[in-house]
């Protein structure tokens, strides 16, 4: 299998590219820059790299994409919290287009690819697209409208036997929430989280699963304790 990774470079995105390498599938990694590619090429045997900044989604345009690819896997993301009241138009425009808008550019440019191999779209969105709490507006708003994305786009596609599915993620044990935690003012401990492998294997099995069915919504939460 092809797969079309964004967000390689930590967290969940990190782990899933680990776990599908080891298997022996193709990669295509996004990089922000060439200098990021070159250590995802060193990280990742064989893996292939395309170059664009997802804080600028029109950079995606033109990518040198594969005639085929079997999953598109929107790994990346941001998070910046605060109030509505101090929360500037910089930090919401980044958000959103990290989050947003520049997914959807990405999956426009390879549908063509994932049409022809009737291939998986996985975007990894998160508890507050489900759930907006304070402190998270901008987050929040991005991860809904990622939602709405995913299910216009699975109407759209599922002709074309493209599948489309939104995994959300509770609370992770990630580089990003760890800036969570900062930001909240609290002490991290990656232990009190979901391990970024688990919802790494939860992708996998969305992308093994039989033609003859799709898990459109897949929420992951953090285990009793």
């Amino acid at each position: 299998m092809r797969h079309l990774i964004t967000g390689a470079g930590s967290g969940i995105g990190a782990v899933l590219a680990e776990t599908l390498c080891a298997r022996g599938d193709e990669l295509v990694l996004l990089a922000r820059s060439a200098e990021r590619a070159g250590e995802l090429e060193a990280s990742y045997a064989g893996a292939r790299t395309v170059v664009a900044d997802l804080a600028d989604p029109a950079s995606v345009e033109g990518l040198d994409l594969p005639d085929r690819l079997d999953s598109v896997v929107h790994a990346a993301g941001v998070v910046d919290l605060g109030p509505v009241s101090e929360l500037g138009s910089a930090s919401w425009q980044h958000q959103l287009s990290v989050n947003l808008v520049a997914p959807a550019a990405l999956t426009r440019v390879a549908l063509p690819a994932l049409r022809a191999a009737r291939g998986t779209v996985v975007l990894v969105n998160s508890g507050a697209g489900l759930n907006a709490h304070p402190q998270w507006s901008a987050y929040a708003a991005s991860k809904h409208g990622l939602k709405a994305f995913a299910d216009s786009l699975r109407g759209e596609e599922s002709g074309h036997g493209v599948r489309v599915s939104s995994i959300y993620p509770g609370r992770t044990a990630t580089a990003m929430q760890e800036k969570v935690h900062e930001q909240e003012g609290r002490t991290y401990d990656a232990a009190d989280w979901i391990d970024p492998a688990t919802v790494a294997a939860a992708i996998v099995h969305v992308l093994d699963l039989p033609r003859d069915a799709t898990i459109s919504d897949l929420t992951v939460r953090p285990g009793p304790r």
